[in-house]
């Protein structure tokens, strides 16, 4: 599966389920804004989502190769922590790239998140561990995890913007579904090469070389990736002078109510996110699992996320976000606790990918919801700057820190219930907040 075929079926499936007709967007320089064009930024999306959590599938060999710290958890620790470091430059990510949108339009800015995180992949692909070159090896790979960072602290405001402002009226929760659905299409890939990279390769052919495949499979993509988004038509051209300074204050000064209460509802979708990309270290390193079992959870994640993003912005379509926001949320509040103590009480293959299916399926329903409600609440002026902040702020205090919290909690209790009651704490205070957003599924997102 490559980004042709991403775009490919993201466009026959918005041809199929979307309604003909499309109002074009206020600035948009054609007349109708063509279906495969989203589709497009939608492969180019998946792509960069792929690069950046691939390093998680592979923690527990990257730690070995560029962390040789001691203890059991030891590496791993200093390998999440530094997965970690790639959430903390996203706000900066978000504030640059997201006002660079809203600034010079959708198109250019979509086009810089590819170069940048291309850079960061290159290094972590090529770079000599620490038993080559010592010390330099595991500061350049926490600085090309601040470069993956910083792109996609960039990205997901101007894709998003343009995937809503592209919709026909009535579609807009489906068409930023696949935003969502695109990042379960790469954490798919991502799944399956790790199942066969487990399978072909011995563990010691793994740890030497085997994890760097992925990085490199990804970067003979990259040229697809920038000319699919050379051709994207513009959603959004302000005809007013503005400093990137000026649209950010604006953020701050006229919608921090929004600006925080997005922040806190993003909490549990970045944490269950997370939890759910930890499952391949949870599995191996806690329930003592193969390898190859556990990144089939990888697998599963991807396709259930997919899928039920899709079901998401269907059913923020027809019964708004506020709903589909809240329902699955408190079922995962509900659910996660027993779903833990099943899988730690009878470790299974069967037991772990249907643990991993519901994580996944209604973390991805409120995703969506969430990601579509935020950005409609704004104007379009700081649409891009607005949501950037909030995805990129939320996902860096509470996703960035996620697999260290859990696997320094797992080091200290020796309780493998410690994901799941961590998803629940951060799920009442998503869920508390993301009722105070008024619904917005009937707003003008032109105005």
């Amino acid at each position: 599966m490559n980004a042709t075929t991403l775009g490919c079926a993201a466009a026959q499936t918005a041809d199929r389920l979307s309604q003909p007709g499309a109002p074009a967007a206020a600035a948009a320089p054609s007349s109708r804004i063509s279906r495969k064009a989203v589709a497009a930024a939608v492969a180019g999306n998946a792509l960069e989502f792929y690069d950046f959590v691939i390093y998680a599938y592979f923690a527990v060999y990257i730690g070995k190769t560029f962390f040789p710290v001691g203890g059991e958890f030891g590496s791993l620790l200093a390998a999440v922590a530094t997965f970690g470091v790639g959430f903390f430059t996203r706000p900066l990510g978000g504030v640059l790239i997201g006002a660079f949108a809203d600034k010079a339009g959708r198109k250019p800015a979509m086009i810089l998140t590819v170069a940048l995180i291309t850079v960061g992949t290159l290094g972590l692909a090529a770079m000599p561990g620490y038993a080559s070159i010592g010390i330099a090896a595991p500061i350049i790979v926490v600085f090309c995890r601040l470069l993956q960072g910083l792109a996609l602290g960039g990205e997901v405001g101007p894709a998003t913007a343009l995937l809503i402002e592209a919709a026909p009226k009535g579609r807009r929760g489906f068409y930023s579904s696949w935003q969502i659905a695109s990042q379960g299409l790469a954490v798919a890939v991502g799944g399956c090469l790790g199942v066969a990279l487990s399978l072909a390769l011995s563990p010691e052919q793994l740890a030497a070389w085997g994890w760097r495949v992925p990085f490199l499979l990804s970067l003979l993509l990259v040229p697809i990736a920038i000319y699919i988004r050379r051709s994207l038509p513009e959603t959004h051209e302000s005809a007013v002078e503005r400093s990137g300074t000026s649209i950010v204050a604006s953020v701050f000064r006229e919608h921090r109510k929004i600006l925080l209460l997005g922040v806190l509802a993003t909490a549990s979708t970045a944490v269950a996110s997370q939890v759910g990309n930890y499952m391949v270290t949870y599995a191996v390193q806690v329930l003592k699992l193969p390898a190859a079992v556990a990144q089939g959870s990888v697998l599963m994640g991807g396709l259930m996320t997919f899928a039920f993003a899709l079901v998401g912005g269907a059913l923020c379509d027809r019964y708004g976000r506020r709903l589909v926001n809240a329902l699955p949320r408190l079922a995962l509040l509900v659910l996660i606790v027993p779903l833990f103590m099943w899988l730690a009480g009878t470790p299974s293959i069967g037991t772990l990918l249907i643990v991993t299916a519901i994580l996944a399926a209604l973390t991805a329903m409120f995703g969506t919801a969430g990601l579509v409600q935020v950005p409609e609440l704004l104007p379009i002026a700081v649409r891009s700057t607005g949501l950037s902040l909030v995805y990129a702020i939320g996902t860096s205090i509470f996703g960035g820190t996620t697999q260290f919290v859990v696997t320094w909690l797992l080091a200290v209790t020796k309780n493998p219930m410690a994901p799941a009651w961590y998803v629940v704490a951060m799920s009442a205070i998503s869920i508390w907040a993301m009722w105070l957003l008024p619904e917005s599924r009937d707003v003008d997102v032109q105005r």
